[in-house]
């Protein structure tokens, strides 16, 4: 393993989540304005990952804003990403959503994975004492 790969490895992320096309998602990004920093967030639908899990990975996330398509590329493992929140999960049957771009309003919907709450399994099972029968 030479120093290349050495370095890059100390620049992966460790605590991120299973992202992937479909997804939809708030990106948290680190702007800084002359001395000062801030935070802008981006929400949108994951239409593409690329480059696999290495550190060059990117995801490309799109839009609506005021009825215009935006979309931006982001580097998943660059240290201006803060954060990557997941806030739905969309059923898919495509890696690369790139149809999206050309679908309008309904036609761009995309069937939700809605997550069921996880029942606590409780041990209500009775104890049922067997009573011997009375010998007469």
């Amino acid at each position: 393993m030479n120093k290349l790969d050495e370095f890059n490895k100390k620049q992966l992320k460790k605590d991120l989540l299973e992202i992937k096309s479909g997804d939809t998602v708030r990106v948290h990004q680190k702007i800084k304005e002359g001395d000062k920093q801030r935070i802008q967030i981006f929400e949108g639908l994951i239409i593409a990952k690329k480059h696999g899990k290495g550190i060059n990975a990117t995801i490309t996330v799109r839009k609506m804003s005021k009825g215009i398509g935006v979309e931006r590329i982001f580097p998943i493992h660059a240290p201006f990403i803060e954060k990557i929140e997941i806030i739905k999960r969309h059923k898919v049957r495509r890696a690369k959503l790139y149809y999206i771009r050309h679908k309008s309003a309904k036609k761009a919907r995309l069937k939700e994975i809605k997550k069921e709450p996880r029942k606590k399994e409780t041990e209500t099972k009775e104890i049922k004492k067997e009573v011997p029968a009375e010998e007469k």
